[in-house]
């Protein structure tokens, strides 16, 4: 196995950039969700995964971020950048199956979620601070659905680890370690549950509701104490921190 693609989101819920190698800290990669945008009115952080009010957030390039007016005109909302996120900061996350039934324009019932209970204190990330996907995995949802092809960065991955065997192959990861280069070494912590985000326009992508509709038809697995969910790649938290780089080899443990 190696690191195919490397990626960084500077931004949370906006388009990321893809880099040829980072410093990787227990914070994840340099760089990684170093800022979010916070809706004025509400407190919460502005995310995707409330695609109603927020799927425009991936039209903007996270490293190219206009200022606060101007993203407020965009939004349709005031909000502002910031860089520490408030105590206790939370956002919506609405149903996915709901929104895969009614539409991005619906109002569905979505849960409120506190950000980074997996990851370091102070960070804006949704879970843990690093998110995998396998190219086994991408190749697998692109061949059940009806285009016969999806693309790895609708899912928002750091690392896309291209591997050889067919199907969810990181499905029985969790609680293993996974070696990167020279240095890092990573703990695979749960698979990722899939929110409406994948489905939505990504700058120059098109909408495409195929891409969670199949994860949730064959890939459902065990979350927590949650039960079965839709489920396409894994979380990681980084037990020793490095440099990862394009090419790297990567080895389970």
């Amino acid at each position: 196995m190696r690191v195919e693609t490397l990626r960084r989101y500077p931004v949370k819920s906006m388009l990321g950039e893809e880099v040829d190698e980072s410093p990787v800290t227990e914070r994840g990669l340099a760089g990684d969700r170093a800022r979010a945008v916070l809706d004025v009115a509400t407190g919460k952080i502005a995310s995707a995964k409330n695609p109603r009010l927020w799927r425009a957030l991936l039209t903007v390039e996270g490293a190219r971020v206009p200022d606060d007016a101007t993203l407020s005109e965009l939004l349709g909302r005031e909000v502002r950048v910031i860089d520490v996120p408030p105590e206790g900061a939370e956002l919506e996350r609405s149903v996915p199956e709901r929104v895969l039934a009614e539409g991005i324009e619906a109002e569905v019932p979505h849960t409120i979620t506190t950000i980074g209970a997996g990851s370091p204190e102070g960070t804006f990330f949704d879970f843990a601070p690093l998110h995998l996907i396998t190219t086994s995995t991408v190749e697998r949802i692109g061949a059940l659905g009806p285009r016969g092809h999806v693309e790895a960065l609708r899912y928002r991955p750091n690392l896309v680890i291209a591997t050889e065997p067919d199907g969810f192959v990181e499905n029985d990861w969790a609680g293993r370690e996974l070696h990167v280069g020279a240095d890092v070494v990573l703990h695979v912590i749960v698979a990722s549950p899939r929110c409406a985000v994948p489905t939505l326009a990504h700058g120059e992508l098109e909408r495409d509701t195929d891409a969670l509709r199949t994860v949730a038809r064959h890939n459902r697995v065990p979350v927590f104490d949650v039960g079965p969910q839709a489920c396409a790649g894994v979380y990681a938290r980084v037990l020793r921190p490095g440099v990862i780089r394009k090419g790297d080899e990567v080895r389970l443990a």
